[in-house]
């Protein structure tokens, strides 16, 4: 140890010491602040540090901030005889209004998601090939978003029936063709759907979608519009979504017993040559609801079930959301 300092020194050190201990004790009070430890004190003597009270709170998110973004369905390549699903997120100034793909077009469906709207269009089997625009508008034709997407082909087989006299003079009663092609083209705001869709049977698929229609040997010029499922007479139907009924008949002299439901924002389905009906126009059903039983009505060799799905009045291809194999 050194020398000891002058008591001079000392006594100006401690009175140091006493001012700043007493200093300390004295904010310790102001703050109202009480601690069961001993505070350690150092020599040295510390600026006293400001206190600023906290910021203020941001929201989470504000509409100003949600960023716009566009999601297809299906996401990588497109091809013929696809639906396609565009969902859309965006600020309430930006509101999306229309869907162009090509030479297709389609309406906007505000979501039950905030700041999301959603439009579907369908790809027909003979839709241009290669690179396509995509483009998304709102009301005023102002473009919120473009992009180049690549459509694809794809090779549909063929398929021949035997026809008899009998179903070959066949005859649609009047208003059924009218009836069903306005249950095609039906658009109505209300979204009852989701995905996945179900399969309205069990059963194997003997013709696929898109294929090439020849009745005894010679070519009709007209192709298959959806799935015929090998399904025995009196298998129970169920509807692929939730819907509104808006065909219920077993009159239909071409199509036979039929129902056609709309499922909402540019999906509808038909199911055809049914021997039993068990809706009627206007009911609300469920997905996976039986909605009848296979039979061979109308223009049908057969017990088996067709049913259709049509995305904004075009027939597409219900293999894309519900795997089948061949019989």
């Amino acid at each position: 140890m050194g020398a000891h300092p002058p008591n001079r020194f000392i006594r100006q050190h401690k009175a140091a010491f006493g001012l700043v201990l007493g200093l300390a004790c004295m904010g310790f009070a102001w703050l109202g602040t009480v601690s069961n430890s001993t505070p350690v004190l150092e020599e040295q003597v510390n600026p006293p540090v400001a206190l600023s009270p906290p910021a203020e709170p941001v929201p989470a998110a504000l509409p100003e901030t949600v960023a716009f973004g566009v999601k297809r369905l299906p996401a990588s390549t497109l091809s013929q005889g696809q639906s396609v699903v565009v969902t859309v997120t965006a600020p309430d100034n930006k509101v999306p209004a229309s869907l162009t793909l090509g030479k297709r077009s389609a309406r906007f469906f505000k979501q039950d998601t905030p700041h999301t709207w959603q439009a579907v269009v369908g790809l027909s089997v003979d839709e241009a090939t290669g690179p396509t625009a995509l483009a998304v508008t709102q009301g005023d034709g102002s473009v919120l978003h473009r992009e180049t997407v690549t459509l694809t082909k794809t090779s549909f087989g063929r398929q021949n029936i035997n026809v008899s006299s009998k179903t070959g003079g066949l005859q649609p009663i009047p208003g059924e063709l009218e009836a069903i092609g306005q249950l095609k083209t039906t658009l109505t705001p209300v979204r009852y759907w989701s995905m996945p869709f179900e399969s309205p049977t069990p059963d194997c698929q003997n013709s696929p979608f898109g294929t090439r229609r020849y009745h005894n040997g010679t070519y009709t010029g007209d192709y298959h519009k959806g799935v015929d499922l090998r399904s025995p007479a009196g298998r129970p139907i169920k509807a692929i979504a939730g819907g509104k009924v808006q065909i219920a008949t077993l009159k239909y002299r071409l199509h036979g017993g039929t129902v056609g439901l709309d499922h909402g924002q540019g999906f509808t389905s038909i199911y055809i040559h049914m021997s039993k009906v068990l809706v009627k126009p206007g009911d609300l059903v469920k997905k996976g609801q039986v909605i009848g039983h296979v039979g061979s009505s109308g223009f049908a060799t057969g017990p088996h079930l067709h049913w259709g799905l049509y995305a904004n009045g075009v027939p597409v291809n219900p293999n894309q959301l519900i795997a089948y194999h061949r019989c």
